[in-house]
């Protein structure tokens, strides 16, 4: 991606994030970048274009997060590293995680088969640790830190050691 790519790329996040998808036009996110809005044009296509390399990144980003995890082979360790997840984010990227969940409720079409490499982990782990309904297990896990994540970047969570901990020690991990 070029810096110019990226300005506009920067600039149409923050704008999503504080304004919502549909309020930010693109020559908005032209003024923010510096840039022309015919430039996004050409780079993006059209604003559900360069939504669209928002999403992207994000996948990508997600995937980054949860890689370590996926790869983890000891079925505590998994567990360890996705309850540590959601902590592992620096409050620099909030906004960018920010709008990411912002996304998931304003646009049709949420596929929540990005998170299908974590719940199969996760279940292969409850499951190895002879949880009575791995599956479930995960799945219910996968949606307590998806709360977790939203609060923290809300800033709804007021001592975010303590709860880790919390979390490390209720799955003996």
């Amino acid at each position: 991606m070029t810096e110019k790519q990226e300005k506009i790329v920067q600039a149409a996040l923050e704008l999503f994030a504080q304004e919502g998808y549909h309020a930010t036009s693109t020559s908005k996110v032209a003024r923010a970048a510096g840039v022309s809005e015919g430039l996004i044009f050409r780079h993006f296509g059209n604003k559900e274009g360069l939504l669209a390399a928002i999403i992207k990144i994000g996948e990508q980003r997600l995937r980054d997060l949860y890689a370590d995890i996926v790869l983890a082979t000891n079925p505590k360790e998994v567990i360890r590293k996705a309850l540590e997840m959601p902590f592992l984010v620096e409050e620099s990227d909030y906004e960018f995680w920010n709008l990411q969940f912002k996304l998931k409720w304003e646009l049709p079409g949420y596929d929540p088969s990005k998170m299908e490499p974590l719940q199969v982990a996760l279940t292969n782990a409850f499951r190895k640790l002879d949880y009575t309904f791995p599956k479930l297990e995960a799945e219910f896990l996968i949606h307590a830190l998806d709360g977790i994540g939203s609060a923290l970047l809300k800033g709804g969570i007021s001592d975010k050691s303590t709860l880790k901990e919390f979390l490390l020690d209720k799955y003996q991990v």
